[in-house]
C-alpha cells in the first residue's frame, strides 16, 4: 500500500492541527500545553498531505541503565484519513526514530475495545504484558504492549526483503 504522505518532525505551527486531530479522536483529549511540552522530542512526528497535518505520533524516551525505553503516549489519524496506512507508517517511522536514539524496548497502552490499533500493534510485533484496570477515565481498562526493537527491526528487514 502506498501512502501519499510526508512524514517529518513537529513544528511549533503543526500544534493547533494536531490539537484538532487528538479532539476529533479521542473522547478525553490532551490540552494543547501537554503537546507543547513534548516539541523537543525525537519522535513527535506528523504526517502530512498537500500542506495539511493529517496525523502525529508522539513518543518519548527514558534511560534506563543502557536499555533506553521508549514509550509512545499518542497516536492518531484524523478520521477522513483513515484507513489508508497513515498510523502504520507513522508508528514505523516513530518506532525507527526511537531505535535510532538507542531505544531498545517500546511500550505503549491501548483501550482493550480499540480493536483497529490492537491490530496495528499486533501486525508489527507488540505483545501484551499486562491489563490495567481502570486506566482511562471512563474506566476502561488498557492494555500495555511491548515491543523489542531489535526484534522487530529483523522482522521488518525480512518483510521488505
Amino acid at each position: 500500500m502506498s501512502v501519499d504522505v510526508a512524514i517529518r518532525q513537529v513544528e511549533r505551527a503543526d500544534l493547533l492541527a494536531v490539537v484538532r486531530i487528538e479532539r476529533a479522536c479521542f473522547s478525553d483529549p490532551w490540552p494543547h500545553d501537554a503537546f507543547e511540552r513534548l516539541l523537543d522530542e525525537p519522535a513527535f512526528l506528523v504526517a502530512v498531505r498537500d500542506g495539511a497535518v493529517v496525523g502525529y505520533i508522539v513518543a518519548d524516551r527514558t534511560p534506563n541503565h543502557g536499555r533506553d525505553i521508549g514509550h509512545i503516549k499518542d497516536l492518531a489519524v484524523h478520521p477522513d484519513a483513515r484507513g489508508e496506512g497513515i498510523g502504520r507508517t507513522l508508528l514505523r517511522s516513530g518506532l525507527a526514530r526511537l531505535r535510532a536514539t538507542g531505544v531498545a524496548v517500546v511500550r505503549l497502552e491501548v483501550r482493550e475495545s480499540n480493536d483497529p490499533a490492537r491490530s496495528l500493534y499486533a501486525d508489527e510485533g507488540f505483545e501484551p504484558i499486562r491489563r490495567v484496570g481502570g486506566y482511562y477515565r471512563d474506566g476502561e481498562d488498557a492494555l500495555v504492549l511491548i515491543v523489542d526493537l531489535a526484534e522487530w527491526a529483523d522482522g521488518d528487514a525480512a518483510e521488505t526483503s
